[in-house]
């Protein structure tokens, strides 16, 4: 953690317009390295939900609170319906602890978003349950 934030100073030169006069201000620059997200704030990450083990990158991207996650659950749809259940149930209850929110996106995926973003539901509807049958 020695490079937490790396500092920068620079000058720049500024002209005032109201008193005619150059002015140099002084700036510090500070940046977080994160790897591979450049200037993202939000990232939206495709899952494949293969088996009950693939829910814990979910999870843990989830409880990171900057991911949008898009779940394909057709794979364990297909093999085995229990599993799926309990994936789901499991999903649902992390997305209750970080206040986020869930939906199915037609038959085959699960939409799942942190706490600053929101599902669109049509007025009066609520959201079509997924369907594990």
């Amino acid at each position: 953690m020695v490079k937490f934030f790396e500092f920068k100073r620079f000058k720049t030169k500024a002209y005032d317009e109201d008193e005619n006069i150059e002015s140099e201000d002084e700036y510090v620059e500070l940046n977080s390295d994160t790897p591979g997200l450049g200037n993202a704030k939000v990232i939206v990450r495709p899952f494949n939900l293969d088996d009950f083990q693939d829910i814990k990158p979910i999870l843990d991207s989830m409880r990171e609170g900057y991911t949008i996650c898009l779940v394909n659950i057709r794979p364990l749809k297909d093999k085995d319906l229990v599993e799926l259940k309990r994936a789901i149930n499991k999903l649902k209850k992390t997305c209750d602890a970080v206040e986020g929110d869930i939906a199915g996106f037609g038959e085959d995926y699960i939409v799942i978003t942190p706490n600053f973003a929101k599902i669109y539901r049509a007025p009066g509807q609520e959201a079509p349950p997924v369907e594990t049958e």
